[in-house]
C-alpha cells in the first residue's frame, strides 16, 4: 500500500510560518505534524505531496519520494498534513472511506480503481473529486485551520504525547538545590539534561519534558504542561508559565506562556510573549513583549490574507516568520502577524501586520537592504548554531521574496505618504 501525505490550498492560511516549508511541518507538543502522523503509519511507501515550489528542497531533506504521481497504481492511504494526531489511531481499514472534519478530509483509504479514474496530476482537484464520488464519515478528529490553532491544542497534545511516550523519571543531572512540586511522575529529564541549582519544575497541572542536552538555569521555573526541545537553554530567572513548546536548540529567557518557538530563536532577555508562535532563527530583542488579550476581553481578530479573521480566542499573541529579528522593546499589539526575514524596531503603537522581508524603523516600512542583504544575515546567524543555508533553502526564500514583492511594495508606499 501506499500513503499519500499532503498539503492542499489551505497552507496560505499558516503563512508566514508555512512560506518556506510544508504545512506539516509546523510543530505543536513534543515534534512536528508530520513526525506525530510518521509515528502511528503501517507498513507501506510513504510519498509527500507539497508546493511546487517547496519540491527540491523536501527532495533534498527527506528521504521519501516527493511529488511523485506513481501511486495511482495501488490502493492508497491518503493523509491530510493538517491532521493533529491527538489520539492512538488504527488504520486497519478494509473497505474504501474517507474519514472528515469540518468538510475536509482527514485520512482515508482510495481503492486503485477510484485513484486511476480520478487522479490528473492535480492534487487539490483530486481531493475535491473523491469528496463527492467516495462514502465518507464525519469525525472529530482535529483539522488544523490557522496557525492559533497549533497553541489552541498546545497544552493537550503535550499531555497525550507524555502519556504517550511512557517516560517519566530524572535521569540527567539535578542539583539537590533545584526541586519538583508536584508528583515526579509527570517530569521527564533526559540523561544528558542538566537542571541547576533553584529551579523548580510544577507538574502539579500537567507533566514537564526536558529533553537531551537542555539546560535550565538557576532562578528558574517551567510551570508544566511544557516540553523544553533538545539542547534548548533555559535563561536565568526566567518564568515558563503552562503550555509552552520551546525548541529544539532555543535561548529563552523572560516569561513565556502558551507558545511555541519552531527552532533555533533566541529570546534571550527579559520581556513577555504569551499565546505565540515564534519561527526558526528569529532574534527577540530585550524586552520584547506582546499582547496576548484585548482590554474589552472580545475575541482577537488576525490580519490574514489581505483581511481580518476572527480567531475564536480571547487570547491570540504573535506569529512571527523565520529569520526575523526585533529590536530592544519591541511591543507588539494582541493577534500581530509578522513576516520573514523582517527587521522589527520599538515604536509607541506598532502595527498588527508586516509583509515579509520590510524594515519597520521610526514608524515607517522600508525595504532595508534588498534580499541578498537578509540572506548574508541569515546565513551569518545560521553559521552561529553550525547551521548552513542550502541552495534550495535560498532558492525557495528567493520565490518567497518574488511572491510577496506586490503586498511589500503597497505597504511601504502607504507608509511614504503618510509621512509626506
Amino acid at each position: 500500500m501506499k500513503i499519500l501525505i499532503y498539503e492542499d490550498e489551505k497552507w496560505i492560511n499558516f503563512t508566514p510560518l508555512s512560506y518556506i516549508r510544508p504545512v506539516f511541518e509546523l510543530r505543536c507538543g513534543f515534534n512536528s505534524i508530520l513526525e506525530k502522523i510518521i509515528s502511528v503509519l503501517p507498513e507501506g511507501e510513504i510519498i509527500l505531496w507539497v508546493r511546487d515550489y517547496l519540491v527540491k528542497l523536501c527532495r533534498k531533506k527527506y528521504e521519501y519520494k516527493i511529488n511523485e504521481n506513481d501511486f495511482w497504481k495501488d490502493d492508497i492511504l491518503i493523509i491530510n498534513g493538517r491532521w493533529l494526531i491527538d489520539r492512538n489511531i488504527d488504520f486497519s481499514l478494509k473497505e474504501e472511506i474517507l474519514y472528515t472534519k469540518d468538510g475536509d478530509v482527514v485520512y482515508g483509504l482510495i481503492k486503485k480503481e477510484q485513484v486511476n479514474k480520478y487522479w490528473n496530476g492535480n492534487l487539490d482537484e483530486f481531493i475535491k473529486n473523491i469528496l463527492i464520488n467516495v462514502k465518507s464519515e464525519e469525525t472529530d478528529f482535529i483539522i488544523l485551520n490557522y496557525p492559533w490553532n497549533l497553541i489552541h491544542y498546545n497544552s493537550q497534545i503535550i499531555k497525550f504525547e507524555f502519556e504517550k511516550n511512557g517516560e517519566n523519571g530524572i535521569l540527567g543531572k539535578f542539583s539537590e538545590k533545584a526541586s519538583v512540586y508536584g508528583s515526579e511522575r509527570n517530569v521527564y529529564v533526559a540523561p544528558t539534561a542538566e537542571i541547576y541549582p533553584f529551579v523548580v519544575l510544577d507538574s502539579s497541572e500537567g507533566p514537564v519534558y526536558i529533553d537531551e542536552g537542555a539546560k535550565i538555569f538557576p532562578f528558574s521555573v517551567i510551570i508544566g504542561p511544557s516540553y523544553i526541545g533538545e539542547k534548548t537553554q533555559i535563561m536565568p530567572g526566567a518564568k515558563i508559565r503552562e503550555g509552552n513548546s520551546l525548541g529544539p536548540v532555543c535561548r529563552v529567557g523572560g516569561e513565556v506562556e502558551e507558545s511555541i518557538f519552531h527552532s533555533y530563536s533566541n529570546k534571550y532577555h527579559d520581556g513577555f510573549i504569551g499565546h505565540s508562535y515564534i519561527g526558526e532563527f528569529v532574534n527577540l530583542g530585550a524586552l520584547t513583549t506582546n499582547s496576548d488579550l484585548k482590554n474589552d476581553y472580545s475575541n482577537v481578530s488576525v490580519y490574514l490574507n489581505g483581511k481580518p479573521v476572527d480567531t475564536g480566542d480571547l487570547k491570540v499573541g504573535s506569529f512571527i516568520g523565520d529569520h526575523t529579528k526585533t529590536s530592544i522593546g519591541t511591543l507588539f499589539n494582541t493577534g500581530t502577524i509578522v513576516g520573514l526575514m523582517c527587521n522589527i524596531t520599538a515604536e509607541n503603537i506598532l502595527p498588527k501586520y508586516f509583509p515579509s522581508f520590510v524594515w519597520f524603523v521610526n514608524g515607517k516600512f522600508m525595504k532595508g537592504y534588498g534580499i541578498e542583504y537578509s540572506l548574508n544575515t541569515a546565513k551569518i546567524s545560521m553559521e552561529r548554531r553550525k547551521r548552513v543555508l542550502l541552495p534550495e533553502e535560498e532558492e525557495v526564500i528567493k520565490k518567497v521574496y518574488e511572491m510577496t514583492e506586490v503586498e511589500r511594495k503597497t505597504y511601504i508606499e502607504k507608509s511614504r505618504k503618510k509621512t509626506k
